[in-house]
C-alpha cells in the first residue's frame, strides 16, 4: 500500500466498474480520494442510464471537497472531474493522481505531478499479483466506450509481460 496520497478522476472509476475490476484501486492503494465533482459526474451519467459504480458503497474511496479553488486549472476544453482532481493533486503534494483524459494529462505534466491512468492500474495490479492476466481486461474494456488504439493495447501486453 503506497504512503502518498492517491487520487482517481472519473474515467478510470467508471471503466474498471464497467469491466468488474474497481476493486484493484483498493488493492493495490488501499484508501482513494475523489473530488466532489467526480461524484457528481458519476451521478448524472447514472441519471442517463449510464452502468456506474454506487461510491456510497466503497468505503476504501473519499469523495473530498475542494479547499483552494485557485488551483483549478483555468482551461475550458478541460472537465469538471479533471480540473478537480488535477486541483486536489496539487492541494497534495507527492500524491498520484488517476486520469485517463489526454489533455489532463498534458496539464499535469505541466504542472509536474505523477500521474497513471486505467491501462497503468492493471499493468500494476498483474505486477503486484493482483490481477492474472491483462489481456482480457483489455478485451472487456474494448467493448466499452473506451477507445484502445492497436498500438496502446500491444504497449500494454508488452509492459504486462503478455507480447
Amino acid at each position: 500500500m503506497p504512503d502518498r496520497t492517491v487520487i482517481c478522476n472519473t474515467s478510470p472509476l467508471l471503466y474498471l466498474f464497467q469491466v468488474g475490476q474497481l476493486g484493484l484501486l483498493k488493492s493495490l492503494y488501499g484508501e482513494v480520494r475523489a473530488p466532489l465533482a467526480v461524484q457528481e459526474e458519476l451521478l448524472a451519467g447514472a441519471a442517463l442510464g449510464c452502468l456506474t459504480p454506487d461510491l456510497s458503497e466503497l468505503q476504501w474511496l473519499h469523495i473530498e471537497a475542494l479547499q483552494d479553488r485557485s488551483l483549478l486549472p483555468a482551461v475550458v476544453d478541460l472537465g469538471p472531474g479533471e480540473a478537480e482532481a488535477i486541483a486536489l493533486a496539487l492541494s497534495n503534494p507527492g500524491s498520484l493522481l488517476i486520469l485517463d483524459d489526454s489533455l489532463g494529462r498534458r496539464i499535469a505534466n505541466l504542472r509536474r505531478l505523477t500521474y497513471t491512468g486505467t491501462l497503468g492500474v492493471l499493468v500494476k495490479s498483474k505486477q503486484a499479483g493482483f490481477l492474472p492476466k491483462v489481456a482480457p481486461v483489455l478485451e472487456a474494456l474494448r467493448k466499452t466506450t473506451m477507445y484502445l488504439s492497436p498500438d496502446l493495447i500491444f504497449h500494454v501486453l508488452k509492459e504486462a509481460g503478455e507480447a
